[in-house]
């Protein structure tokens, strides 16, 4: 036989050879038995009796070989079992016990034969397959535990960051636009005291830096309104956009009627927020579409509301609709950035920060925020707000 061959195969051949000498000795047995009755019956004489004691005793022989063969197969069988099975599968067994408890990289040598060799095999591929992987976890949970390090690291950093920002704020103020207002009131009082002996040159410098510690004194407090969103620790609350609205439109009452403006609105709904952000929201874009309006037409300002399906559940869809100068496509995502100006500070006043500002608190609260560069007539833009119910 050979050494690699499969016990069963084995074990097959030898019950084959058993079943052969078995059924050759059931033949001879029952030849044996039928010539002895045959001669018991047919005649009583000495020599019939002792022909029968011959084919009796054949028989006994044949059932002692029987007897004996069936001993020498099993005892071959249980070799077999024991040396192609039950001795290989035990060492396997102790062998991933050893693996298994802590040894991972105990390698499971190759034992046995046939079936149980390649069991062992493919149990050795397992155990590499599986420390593999296991050193592969220890990795990714490696990067996880730097990933949060670096995560501690970077919110210390941020929360240092935002107690500068936040002392930033108290300078800009207190300290910045002190000097600032020094600055408009001297200057004017100059104007004021000196004005019969300066020249109309004079004048206009003094305008000039008045102009300018105005401007600064304003963008130092949009950048203020900037920095807040967020971090100002106000409670949500549910805002009643409306409401928030005629607030907004009372604050610009003057410049509406001094414009000519017709500012109209759909129902607004009720969300979940800051309502000190959600009012400055509503007044940058009413004042933009105000600011920015037509030369040739009185301003038309139209706000409304829809629910849609979000990506993260139902939202309202707020739209600012005007009928001013419009918004060029290409500059649809630029407005959006904090100081970026389309026109010259002489044609439209301000800072720049008005829809980044828009933007910040859009975003604050789970939003988007876009122009709708579909509209051929003034500026649509577009927000939106997770609903609250």
């Amino acid at each position: 036989m050979s050494a690699s061959s499969s016990v069963l195969d084995r074990v097959r051949r030898l019950l084959r050879w058993a079943t052969a000498a078995l059924v050759g000795g059931l033949v001879v047995a029952v030849v044996a038995t039928l010539f002895s009755l045959q001669l018991l019956t047919a005649g009583a004489d000495a020599e019939a009796i002792d022909d029968a004691r011959v084919w009796n005793e054949v028989l006994l022989a044949v059932v002692l070989l029987l007897g004996g063969v069936g001993v020498a197969v099993a005892f071959a069988v249980w070799r077999e079992v024991r040396v192609g099975l039950t001795t290989p599968l035990a060492t396997l067994a102790a062998e991933v016990r050893a693996a298994s408890t802590g040894e991972h990289d105990h390698e499971i040598p190759l034992v046995g034969s046939g079936e149980v060799a390649a069991l062992s095999r493919d149990v050795e591929d397992m155990r590499r397959e599986l420390v593999a992987q296991v050193a592969d976890a220890r990795a990714a949970h490696q990067e996880v535990e730097d990933a949060h390090v670096r995560l501690r690291q970077q919110a210390a950093e941020l929360e240092r960051s935002n107690r500068d920002l936040e002392q930033f704020a108290y300078v800009a103020s207190h300290d910045l636009q002190e000097p600032l207002r020094k600055v408009a009131s001297f200057t004017q009082l100059l104007q004021k005291r000196y004005g019969d002996q300066l020249d109309d040159r004079a004048d206009q410098y003094i305008a000039f830096a008045v102009d300018g510690a105005h401007r600064m004194q304003r963008l130092i407090q949009d950048l203020l309104s900037f920095s807040r969103v967020g971090r100002s620790g106000e409670k949500r609350e549910r805002v009643d956009l409306a409401d928030a609205l005629d607030h907004v439109l009372a604050d610009l009452s003057e410049r509406i009627a001094d414009k000519g403006a017709e500012v109209t609105t759909d129902p607004l709904p009720v969300v979940e927020g800051e309502r000190g952000p959600l009012t400055m929201l509503l007044r940058n874009v009413v004042g933009n579409a105000l600011k920015f309006s037509h030369p040739d037409r009185p301003p038309r300002v139209h706000l409304s509301a829809r629910r849609v399906a979000g990506p993260e559940g139902d939202e309202w869809e707020l739209t600012c609709a005007d009928n001013g100068i419009g918004i060029d496509p290409q500059y649809a995502d630029r407005v959006f950035v904090i100081f970026q100006r389309l026109h010259p500070k002489e044609v439209y006043s301000g800072t720049g920060i008005g829809l980044a500002l828009v933007k910040r608190v859009v975003e604050h609260h789970g939003g988007r925020v876009r122009i709708d560069t579909g509209v051929t007539e003034g500026t649509t833009i577009r927000w939106t707000l997770p609903a609250s119910d």
